[in-house]
């Protein structure tokens, strides 16, 4: 089967562009094909052999008219080995405008395709329905670097105290760029063996037992192209020599070396620390291979009295995951196959110069930015999962079912700026406050800027009261009602947005970020429900029958309580560098007035000393919830002669969505750094909508 999609965004895709100066012409063509072949080897064993391939491309290139580069535009590009400037720089402006242009990661290209093979053996013998299989899956992807080859300028109001003004000022709090717009070819591979048993003890007890193993080493690039930090191989007696007035590497001081085999192979980088796959005993895949990964599944179901009407359901299953690669695309940028310049405090029209000192370097080496991988701690994620459950027929055609489920889930992913300066640093982070130092010089290992290492150590729970009750069609009527009791809590970060790539607040406290979940609603009641009116549907007359009979209602009630959401505050306080987060203090009990401009009360909070973290916990407010009823309301024309033939059907239909009109709140404003708007409202769902339509089926 072959797939493909085109269009355009009228911003840059992906990036946070603010206005349609530069936009993305985006293609998506894709591919994919199934071979499959079952063999009947007697009528108690079947074998199936199956292989699936997809593939997809995206391919993103600039339009508009304002992204080529200026004449007359100087700007000098810093980066060692960097090419020729052919497009403007990005642009971030923070602050009152909070403004983004940002066209000089494109053009970028991915490719990716993935194979299985897999064989499964189904025996049924006796009482037991055993499933033996084995499958392998490679999965390969080509991906261009997000790389700011044109280079990035960052504006925060540090210097006038308004960041539109740093901007006309031309005062820029960091500066970064990618010498090359390269690319890495990435592989892994997946294997698995499985074996399961659904064994029917008795009549009234069956038990399912089950047990499987993942083998999945870490993804590679095919070429070795790739360097990641290790600790244990930074030697400060090599630390770097600066340039005196700035944070810039003297290249002709300690650490830094040229290195054979790499495009760059001219260029002297500060290698301190730095491992290369496949080359002086580092892995291909840069860390430690776990193999252990076993995963059993327990489960039963018992017929209480042996009648049919009561039955109780448990089970604990272990699944594993791998990091899908989303951990290593960015380490494309790391040195020595390409280099991320990043500067702090320098001017707009030179970033060679520094606004501390006025010193302007000649050849200024800016501390790499680095992504990289924790060598030891990178464990296969994991989910433990289970249940306890009760299903009762209470009358015919209705079943009432009550469970507990919960979950424990290990060794999640988390990126940690392990070279964020050191809590105890007081003195030198209340300089970087200050913009009189640069955070660069009191790193813990000097020579580098940021060093987010990706660590799957995080963990988090869920339990849960699961009840449903279910009719179906007795007289006329078909409900279900759902509502489920729950409570969801881990340490990955990530306030509102949860998901992966989430970088931790506190490098030094990774349980400051322990919580409630992104994803934690204490309460969801959600009831449906299809009901065919009685009026004219038993008529003796067909006429009638099929004019004035033949009505249904349906609708959808859902009743939840809001997300638990987090507070923010700006990390500028805290003199670490970027690759932080911070929040407010909670000096008091939360209220909610629940009205738009004050949904929660922002008197609760009050702002952290500077160098501290805030003490609000993560998730400690509770967003808008849901209270909402969606229905509809349909006549059929089934059977009538001049309008219909046998078989076919006339449909008329009437559907309200937020049948109530109710004002439905969404999106809070949650950075106490901008006080004016703590606490209000940003959006609301759309208001009552009605619609009419036919249709006709034949």
């Amino acid at each position: 089967a072959v797939d493909n999609d085109s269009f355009t965004n009228v911003t840059s895709m992906w990036s946070g562009d603010s206005y349609p100066s530069v936009g993305s012409l985006f293609t998506n063509p894709s591919y994919s094909a199934v071979a499959h072949m079952t063999y009947i080897i007697n009528p108690s064993v079947v074998n199936e052999t199956a292989f699936n391939y997809s593939s997809n491309e995206i391919h993103i290139t600039a339009t508009g008219s304002v992204f080529n580069d200026l004449s007359g535009f100087s700007v000098p590009q810093l980066a060692p080995g960097s090419t020729t400037r052919t497009m403007l720089p990005n642009i971030n402006i923070a602050g009152e405008i909070n403004a983004n242009f940002q066209p000089s990661w494109q053009p970028w290209n991915n490719s990716s395709a993935a194979y299985q093979a897999r064989d499964d053996l189904s025996w049924i013998h006796g009482r037991h329905q055993l499933k033996l299989g084995v499958s392998f899956m490679e999965y390969n992807k080509a991906q261009d670097s997000f790389g700011a080859t044109e280079g990035s300028f960052n504006f925060n109001g540090n210097y006038t105290g308004s960041a539109f003004g740093d901007f006309l000022m031309g005062y820029a709090n960091s500066y970064q760029q990618d010498a090359l717009h390269n690319s890495d070819t990435w592989h892994d591979q997946t294997y698995a063996i499985y074996a399961h048993d659904n064994w029917r003890v008795s009549d009234r007890l069956t038990l399912n037992l089950g047990l499987r193993w993942e083998g999945m080493p870490h993804t590679y690039e095919i070429n070795n192209d790739v360097g990641n930090f290790y600790p244990a191989l930074y030697n400060p007696a090599n630390a770097p020599r600066y340039i005196a007035g700035t944070s810039n590497l003297d290249p002709t001081g300690p650490g830094f070396a040229t290195v054979s085999g790499v495009q760059l192979s001219s260029v002297p980088f500060y290698l301190n620390g730095i491992g290369i796959a496949g080359r002086n005993g580092i892995p291909a895949g840069l860390v430690q291979n776990h193999w252990n990964d076993w995963g059993p599944r327990i489960g039963f179901s018992w017929d209480l009295t042996g009648k049919g009407k009561t039955v109780i359901r448990g089970g604990f299953g272990r699944t594993y995951e791998r990091v899908q690669g989303n951990d290593v695309y960015d380490m494309t940028a790391n040195v020595p196959f390409s280099y991320q310049t990043n500067l702090s405090n320098v001017m707009f029209s030179n970033p060679s110069t520094s606004l501390l000192t006025g010193v302007t370097a000649t050849s200024p080496v800016g501390p790499a930015g680095i992504s990289t991988l924790a060598n030891s701690d990178y464990k296969s994620p994991t989910s433990n999962q289970w249940s306890l459950g009760i299903q009762h027929e209470l009358w015919p055609k209705s079943i009432l079912s009550v469970a507990y489920v919960g979950s424990v889930d290990d060794h999640q992913n988390v990126f940690v700026d392990i070279n964020a300066p050191n809590p105890s640093n007081t003195t030198g982070r209340a300089q970087v406050v200050a913009n009189t130092l640069d955070v660069n010089l009191i790193r813990p290992y000097l020579g580098f800027a940021s060093i987010n290492q990706s660590e799957n150590n995080e963990n988090g729970h869920y339990n849960g009261l699961q009840t449903n009750f279910r009719i179906q069609a007795s007289k006329g009527l078909s409900l279900q009602a759902a509502w489920t009791l729950a409570k969801a809590e881990n340490s990955v970060p990530g306030g509102q947005s949860g998901g992966d790539l989430q970088q931790a607040s506190d490098p030094y406290n990774l349980k400051y970020d322990y919580g409630l979940s992104a994803y934690d609603r204490k309460s969801i009641l959600i009831l449906n429900f299809v009901y065919d009116l009685p009026f004219f549907a038993h008529n003796s007359s067909k006429a009638t029958k099929s004019l004035l009979g033949g009505w249904q209602i349906s609708g959808v009630i859902t009743s939840e309580t809001g997300l638990a959401v987090t507070p923010g505050y700006n990390n500028s306080n805290l003199g670490m560098g970027g690759d932080t987060a911070n929040r407010p203090n909670l000096s008091g009990n939360v209220s909610y007035p629940h009205t738009f401009d004050d949904w929660f009360s922002p008197s609760a909070f009050s702002a952290p000393a500077s160098l501290a973290f805030g003490t609000a916990p993560k998730g400690c407010i509770r967003g808008p919830g849901l209270n909402n009823f969606d229905g509809s309301i349909f006549k059929n024309f089934g059977g009538i002669p001049f309008i219909t033939k046998e078989g076919a059907n006339l449909q008329l239909r009437f559907e309200f969505f937020n049948a109530f009109n109710h004002t439905e709140f969404q999106n809070l404003n949650l950075n106490y750094s901008s006080l004016s708007n703590f606490g209000q409202v940003s959006s609301v769902a759309p208001p009552r909508q009605l619609q009419f339509g036919a249709r006709f089926t034949f």
